[in-house]
């Protein structure tokens, strides 16, 4: 019979108390990787585990991976037995440390697998010591176990934590080889210089504005960048084109006349000017104000306009923005004709203009809050805020990243009183991607411990990539384009501190996947408030291009991650056969289920179950922008149970702690006309559980929503004025 619980734990109570009374340092310890190819991180804890067999149902497998070193799994006493863990996704793997309970595993095996039935030994031992040991091996898989064979003592095999590393991530950079601080971007990046003629930087501004100007589902893509120094030019900027300053701050790049966004497809409206950027410049404006009249997915951030700035295109048409952060505008900021408006932690002169729903957060001479009348949403500060990554060059011609420091309560500009604080990284710590590029090779880069920067173009992804290491920057310039082939999920974030993605369009391939990006692992409640993932001017796309399919955009299960200005869209319209109810099919656009995480300008339009589902505690979003699916054919084929189609927005049941500032949800059923929903949100109604500023439009009155949130608020009227409800519950 086996011996009681409480008796085998003796003896290693007693050795613990010995070496605590002499001073040393229990083996329980969590002992730091390898710092020299090891990150510090245990990508096991917190993961699912599976055991041979438990000596009874207090030593479960789950206690291995539990980050206790007082509770412990524990096998039958026979051999052989294994403890096998389920990383997630696939990893590389550079360390392995056991903490032995007293029965502990004479010979055993490391093993790693791909799909849990295929094994590869990655160490082997018959003489092992107990205790603490921390084994170095070079392994990849998703499944990782320990079989043992031959027990060291008469109990079974007993493991306090089974701990997994993998290599130092690429924000150290320590593992990354064999790239360069002066890397070659390929031929879709312009690289402007001072001691360049006006009018030869003018003739490839106004040749890549050709190109782009109506290519709204095309396939080229472009990034515009200037090495510090000061330049006279006219930037007309069209679809999938970025245009960015090389400084280390903006005032580093000035532009002499204009970078625009106008109405450029002759409709006079701007309501289809996605995909472009500027970041990171100065500029003078020739007439005193800049224009910058975009729709979704057209962030302006880090920008310094000694001037006013317009949002709305010169022919007063309509407008559907949009989103501005980390910028100082010196004069006016008018929005005229838009709809809908973000701005963050930025600096105005003023602000002139609202139609439905403006949010600021963190913006000095912003509006004071008085929504609806007019309907401005107005917070003192940004409660978590981290400003992107961005790509800088020195003085002697060798290329950075610069990482901004995390900020809380922000308010303002980061460089409004000098230089951003944060770090830098070398381009060397970077694999540079093309398009040519497989995804095989960009995991290799990952493994090694590389960052990642995506230059301009489309690539194919036929296995998902693995984002594994802690503090991996993921970075875009001009739009790069991934799109999963076979019905993979394209993109894989590990549950560890500090991943920073940014720049990058996700378009869903023409299999269904899962998801398009998935941040964490589902069920972790490692908190990473110190050192958030980050989600940053990061797009999705359901069809428009090609028929695409995914079931999820964005999946967040990582706490405390920052989903920063996101547009995830199942397309309305675009190229012949690419739109319709069965074609381009998607059921959310978001769906978080980790706790605490922020969202802020958050733009998700047209899918066909909760475009927002949100199941983690202590959520929050500021700015919230949404069309309801324009299709459904009849009202059979968009029901929710009983009610009749599904809100734009929905707080689980159990969740008891959410807020939310300034959210629209608008209705263009135009497909047909009779098709109703019954509410825009859906909420639990806890006294945790706060919504501020909600408003629905039935656009031009084609179809209703009959309520704004649960059963408050009335129905839209027919004219394509707001219903407005202040405050829920």
């Amino acid at each position: 019979m086996p011996l009681a619980p409480a008796l085998r734990l003796l003896p290693r109570a007693l050795a613990a108390a010995s070496l605590i009374l002499t001073g040393l340092v229990l083996p329980g310890t969590i002992p730091a990787a390898s710092a020299a190819t090891c990150a510090t991180t245990n990508i096991a804890q917190g993961k699912t585990a599976t055991a041979s067999s438990t000596e009874n149902a207090g030593f479960p497998a789950s206690n291995a991976v539990d980050g206790n070193t007082g509770t412990r799994w524990s096998s039958a006493f026979s051999d052989p037995q294994w403890l096998e863990v389920d990383l997630g996704s696939s990893q590389s793997i550079c360390q392995v440390t056991l903490i032995w309970e007293t029965a502990y595993g004479k010979a055993f095996q490391i093993q790693t697998s791909t799909n849990n039935s295929t094994w590869t030994t990655i160490y082997s031992t018959t003489t092992g010591t107990g205790g603490t040991q921390n084994l170095s091996v070079t392994g990849t898989g998703r499944y990782i176990r320990m079989y043992g064979t031959a027990r060291g003592t008469q109990y079974g095999y007993s493991l306090w934590e089974f701990q997994v590393y993998s290599p130092a991530s690429g924000g150290g950079g320590t593992g990354c080889t064999g790239q360069s601080n002066t890397p070659n971007f390929g031929p879709n990046v312009y690289v402007f210089d001072p001691s360049m003629s006006s009018s030869s930087i003018q003739t490839t501004l106004n040749n890549v504005f050709n190109t782009q100007k109506l290519n709204q589902f095309g396939t080229q893509r472009y990034a515009l960048l200037f090495k510090p120094g000061t330049y006279s030019a006219e930037a007309n900027i069209g679809y999938y084109t970025s245009i960015q300053g090389l400084g280390q701050n903006p005032d580093d790049v000035t532009i002499n006349g204009d970078v625009t966004v106008d109405s450029f497809d002759g409709t006079g409206n701007a309501t289809q000017n996605f995909w472009r950027s500027a970041e990171n410049l100065a500029i003078n404006p020739s007439a005193g104000h800049d224009r910058w009249a975009v729709a979704q997915a057209g962030p302006f951030r880090r920008v310094d306009v000694h001037g006013g700035l317009e949002l709305y295109p010169a022919s007063y048409g309509y407008a559907s923005g949009g989103y501005i952060a980390d910028t100082k505008v010196s004069g006016q900021v008018s929005s005229v004709s838009q709809q809908q408006w973000y701005s963050a932690d930025s600096n105005f002169g003023s602000w002139s203009g609202s139609v439905w729903n403006m949010v600021f957060s963190g913006v000095t001479g912003a509006p004071a809050q008085s929504f609806p009348s007019p309907p401005m949403t107005t917070l003192a500060t940004t409660p978590v805020a981290r400003d992107v990554p961005y790509l800088y060059v020195d003085s002697a011609g060798n290329y950075h990243v610069f990482l901004p420091s995390l900020r809380t309560s922000a308010s303002g500009a980061s460089w409004a009183s000098g230089s951003t604080p944060g770090t830098s990284l070398p381009m060397s710590q970077f694999f540079v991607a093309t398009p040519s590029n497989t995804a095989a090779q960009i995991n290799a880069a990952l493994a090694q411990g590389c960052n990642l920067f995506f230059t301009p173009g489309v690539y194919n992804i036929n296995q998902t990539i693995n984002v594994t290491n802690p503090n991996t920057v993921v970075l875009g310039v001009g739009f790069p384009t991934l799109i999963p082939q076979g019905g993979v999920n394209t993109m894989q974030v590990a549950d560890v501190d500090g991943v920073r993605i940014d720049g990058l369009l996700f378009d869903a391939g023409t299999t269904n996947s899962s998801a398009l990006l998935t941040v964490g692992t589902q069920g972790s409640t490692a908190s990473h408030a110190g050192n958030p993932i980050s989600v940053q001017d990061t797009f999705f796309r359901i069809g428009g291009d090609i028929p695409g399919k995914a079931t999820n955009s964005l999946v967040v299960n990582a706490d405390n991650t920052l989903a920063d200005d996101i547009w995830a869209w199942r397309a309305d319209h675009g190229n012949s056969g690419t739109v319709g109810w069965t074609v381009n099919t998607a059921a959310h656009g978001l769906v978080v289920n980790g706790a605490n995480v922020l969202a802020t300008g958050l733009f998700v339009e047209h899918y066909q179950n909760y475009d927002v589902q949100w199941n983690g505690n202590g959520g929050e979003t500021i700015f919230f922008q949404n069309e309801m699916p324009y299709d459904p054919p009849n009202q059979a084929a968009w029901m929710n149970g009983s009610s009749r189609g599904y809100a734009a927005y929905e707080v689980a049941p159990g969740v008891t702690s959410h807020q939310a500032y300034g959210m629209g949800s608008y209705c263009y059923f135009n497909v047909n006309p009779a098709v109703v929903a019954d509410r825009a949100f859906e909420a639990p109604t806890g006294s945790g559980i706060h919504f501020h500023d909600l408003l629905t439009v039935s656009l031009g009155g084609v179809g209703v929503i009959e309520h704004v949130i649960n059963t408050t608020g009335g129905a839209t009227p027919s004219n394509t004025t707001p219903v407005d409800v202040t405050s829920y519950p």
